[in-house]
């Protein structure tokens, strides 16, 4: 007996997307659906290229094909993406904002930041960074573009834009290019806020997937700036084991929460979690105490992202403008590229939570 489309389409409707709880011809994510005899090919439109569970959809597609219509059916399955967006983030081009935060400094926010962004384009997104620590500017040495200078191009609409610069895939801003970096900037509040608008308004970005933002630490007037400007799809906030940190990490937390700001928190991950010598991989040391992010979620009932282990490496490769997570062979670049697919993951259940499912 012949297998028909309606088959197809009736088998896979009892497999569910994990984290929507839908199943997928529900969700639109059944697409193209030929046959040939015995041979089924479809397309499977995932939320995201970063998705963490893409192997398993894709296995349980197979299972559901040969269980519910033939066993004998040849499944070719295609695994493509389209990045979800709820709102119009006021950039033209840009599906998803995701902003970088912590409570206080020295906890690898920008680390992570970079690491993310990498993460994310390495899983097949577009991605952008913007580097908005108008005081502490240090994307540039962190991806060697040092003395770099973007340069400025027209639109079709005649307006001067700025070019970001793009390298290892993505497309960079920091206002470390437009300053001397031997300079402090002594500016106030109004003037920083200002300089931040431009880095998104006057920018050429292009199509993103996800524009990333590197946010001062602390708490201040470009959280504020960005939260009211710019709708922004989620927060990460970013600390280190201690008590010091977690509870300034919870202040931070506690501001993109206020009605006025409102900003989805999109997890926590607790960077210099554990060292891991390299001669004993294996092996983790928490030095400064175990699993105080991961409570710290739970205790605001938001998703933890996972651990950054504590490795000069990381540092090390930050400061020679090549992310860890380029290299795809150690411990350190799987932590960064599991979050990566994390962040993404949250992004695409928030979206669905605010459209119904309706955006895929």
């Amino acid at each position: 007996m012949a297998i028909t489309k309606e088959q197809v389409l009736q088998a896979l409707s009892n497999v569910e997307e994990p984290d929507l709880k839908k199943d997928l011809v529900t969700l639109n994510m059944i697409q193209d659906v030929q046959i040939e005899g015995n041979r089924v090919s479809f397309s499977v439109i995932l939320t995201t290229p970063a998705c963490p569970l893409k192997a398993m959809i894709e296995n349980a597609c197979r299972n559901a094909i040969s269980y519910f219509v033939s066993k004998d059916a040849e499944v070719a399955i295609n695994m493509t993406s389209q990045v979800t967006t709820q709102k119009n983030t006021g950039v033209p081009g840009v599906k998803n904002i995701i902003a970088v935060a912590s409570g206080k400094g020295g906890v690898g926010k920008s680390t992570v930041a970079v690491n993310l962004a990498l993460g994310l384009a390495k899983a097949g997104s577009k991605v952008g960074l913007i580097d908005a620590d108008i005081y502490g500017p240090s994307i540039p040495i962190m991806f060697g573009l040092e003395g770099a200078k973007p340069r400025a191009s027209q639109n079709v609409e005649g307006k001067t834009r700025i070019e970001p610069i793009e390298k290892y895939g993505i497309k960079l801003l920091s206002i470390g290019f437009f300053t001397d970096p031997n300079q402090p900037v002594p500016w106030r509040g109004p003037m920083v806020s200002m300089a931040v608008k431009q880095l998104f308004n006057d920018a050429d970005w292009g199509d993103l997937d996800y524009l990333v933002i590197d946010l001062p630490p602390g708490t201040g007037d470009i959280h504020i700036t960005i939260s009211q400007t710019f709708p922004v799809t989620g927060a990460v906030i970013v600390t280190t084991p201690q008590n010091v940190a977690l509870a300034d990490a919870k202040k931070g937390i506690g501001m993109f929460m206020m009605p006025a700001i409102n900003v989805p928190i999109l997890g926590v991950v607790e960077n210099m979690s554990y060292f891991t010598p390299a001669e004993l991989p294996e092996n983790k040391y928490y030095i400064f105490g175990q699993g105080g992010g991961e409570k710290l979620a739970n205790q605001l009932d938001v998703p933890f992202l996972g651990e950054i282990p504590l490795v000069k490496s990381i540092s090390d490769s930050g400061d020679a403008g090549t992310p860890i997570v380029l290299d795809e062979y150690t411990v350190q670049s799987k932590a960064f590229l599991d979050m990566a697919r994390r962040v993404a993951q949250q992004v695409s259940i928030s979206n669905a939570k605010a459209f119904g499912n309706n955006n895929l």
